[in-house]
């Protein structure tokens, strides 16, 4: 067998424009927007919601909103492929060697911390015959491609490529790993597909948030969102429905609590209940209940803070916790959400605390997800075309539409 080594070095991050994967990925889905929007029925169902309208006459997105294939690609590529994205948490990359994969729409990545400590994220799709090169998380030196063996350095450089003698015309500058922004801010990782070559300065976490969280980072980072909490656990949920029915139900202002969330209606004081827009951020906050009750144990303290940031990105802040749900579009009708769970450092040692308000907070995910599905199998019923907002709670779920509709436009 013939192998060929070769000799560690940095890749160009730019290749030629007829290599470079991200270019060739957004020039397709370009090609897929542009027939997609000339077919009138794809058109006009971009069109049916009205974001104009107040919100008190206003009527929600069509149901082909969440169920229609051709929609959710059109959704990826003008939602998600565009400005930063969270994907994990830093502490999946805390020690050089430290990585991590995932998926988002048709973009597979892998976020790694190389040897000296430095960020990088790249598609995890080997150069030679596109094979996945990494899964899961964990730690490792290098990427060996399960497919052939061709073997990549943490800073995405091609270290072997086996049997390829008599290749003509073969530069390995142009065969690293491709790459993609990447930055962090807090405990929260994030990636940005839309565009290369950003510069030093891009990256900073301060212009990171002020182009993801705009004028509402200083308020969150004041309400204790910040990466000094121990990072506790992470519990993922695979959920039968388009996951704007999962943020809907995040946004509609503890409209339905009282009914599907009896134990955690007990500790909060629905009535303090607000709601604050911003850019693509909005906050909703509620105090908790004046008495403690067996089934929340002081989990949800004096005052609770829920944050969703456009897309699909929430922040739930209360007492001593922070939970954050990243809510991952997998299809038309199937969506994944994932928790991360963080915790003040005085309590990590209390395990019969932590143990109970986990509990508690997975009987209201269980809760929820019955919720999400059933009213996804509503939507793909013929008894309902689109609903109403009640104007006293749902302003954030109206806001999160008209952000929707105003990239879906774009």
């Amino acid at each position: 067998m013939m192998t060929t080594m070769l000799k560690s070095f940095v890749p160009h991050m730019v290749p030629p424009q007829n290599l470079n994967f991200p270019n060739k990925h957004r020039h397709s889905s370009r090609i897929f927007v542009v027939s997609s929007l000339c077919n009138p029925n794809l058109a006009r169902l971009v069109e049916q919601f009205n974001p104009k309208l107040p919100l008190e006459k206003a009527m929600t997105p069509p149901t082909s909103w969440y169920t229609d294939p051709a929609f959710f690609q059109l959704e990826l590529d003008r939602v998600f492929y565009r400005g930063w994205q969270v994907v994990g948490s830093t502490e999946q990359i805390k020690k050089p060697l430290d990585f991590f994969t995932g998926r988002l729409g048709n973009v597979e990545f892998v976020v790694c911390q190389d040897e000296n400590g430095k960020l990088h994220a790249f598609h995890n799709v080997c150069r030679h015959h596109a094979s996945l090169l990494a899964s899961g998380s964990g730690r490792k030196s290098c990427f060996v491609c399960p497919y052939h063996g061709w073997t990549y350095g943490l800073n995405g450089a091609l270290l072997k490529a086996n049997r390829i003698a008599g290749i003509q015309d073969f530069n390995v500058n142009e065969f690293g790993l491709k790459p993609i922004n990447v930055a962090t801010w807090g405990p929260f990782v994030l990636l940005n597909l839309d565009r290369e070559n950003l510069l030093p300065e891009e990256f900073d976490s301060h212009n990171v948030a002020k182009e993801w969280l705009g004028s509402s980072s200083e308020i969150l980072s004041t309400n204790g969102v910040h990466s000094s909490l121990s990072y506790l656990c992470r519990r993922e949920y695979t959920i039968e429905c388009n996951w704007k029915v999962f943020c809907d139900n995040y946004l509609d202002g503890g409209y339905h609590v009282p009914y599907a969330h009896k134990g955690l209606a007990s500790g909060l004081n629905l009535d303090s209940y607000s709601i604050t827009m911003f850019e693509r951020v909005s906050i909703q906050s509620c105090q908790g209940s004046s008495g403690k009750s067996l089934e929340n144990y002081d989990r949800v303290g004096t005052n609770a803070i829920y944050a969703f940031i456009y897309p699909n990105f929430m922040i739930n802040r209360y007492g001593p916790w922070m939970d954050t749900n990243l809510v991952v579009p997998i299809g038309p009708n199937k969506c994944q959400a994932v928790f991360d769970y963080y915790l003040e450092h005085s309590l990590v040692d209390d395990k019969d605390f932590i143990e109970r308000s986990l509990e508690d907070s997975e009987r209201v995910q269980i809760e929820d997800i019955v919720l999400c599905e059933g009213v996804q199998k509503g939507l793909e019923s013929p008894a309902y075309s689109v609903g109403r907002y009640a104007p006293t709670v749902e302003q954030a779920m109206h806001h999160f539409h008209c952000l929707l509709s105003e990239n879906m436009r774009k």
